[in-house]
């Protein structure tokens, strides 16, 4: 492969091109827009948030909090499969991101509500557009599938 410059391709307006450089071995220089940036640095917070609100029982809280307040109880029996110890640690976690606000009432026994912060709301809206994309494309995705399920099948028989 010869020394050179790439441009990252720009389909859509508002799209910035990055510079790409790739030298005489093939090694790839992606310059400031390198896209594996945070995934190599051990302390990266981008790395570290989106491991949080990418975790399916992250989503899950998130989902069903929206434009709503449900008790500890309410979201457990909501969410197939998450043990209590998982939904408080979940919580915990969301509520230090600033995403889910706790609010406990002073009576007895406490009643504790969870809901979303004006922030995780935010994120919200971004979930709500990846499952949206999932619907559109989940006939594409099961057909590709299903191809590389018999791909793999085939090489596997004698």
């Amino acid at each position: 492969m010869e020394e050179g410059t790439l441009k990252s391709p720009s389909n859509r307006e508002g799209t910035v091109d990055h510079e790409v450089t790739v030298d005489h071995g093939g090694s790839v220089d992606y310059g400031e827009a390198d896209p594996f940036q945070w995934d190599t640095r051990e302390d990266c917070q981008v790395r570290q948030i989106l491991d949080r609100v990418a975790d399916k029982w992250s989503l899950l809280v998130i989902a069903l909090l929206d434009r709503r307040r449900l008790r500890f109880t309410e979201l457990r029996r909501e969410i197939d499969g998450i043990s209590q110890r998982m939904l408080t640690v979940t919580l915990r976690q969301l509520e230090r991101d600033g995403l889910v606000k706790r609010t406990v009432h002073p009576v007895v026994p406490p009643r504790v509500e969870y809901e979303l912060t004006p922030l995780g709301g935010t994120l919200h809206h971004t979930i709500q557009t990846l499952v949206s994309w999932t619907e559109e494309h989940q006939n594409e995705i099961a057909a590709a599938r299903a191809d590389y399920d018999a791909r793999a099948a085939a090489e596997e028989s004698p």
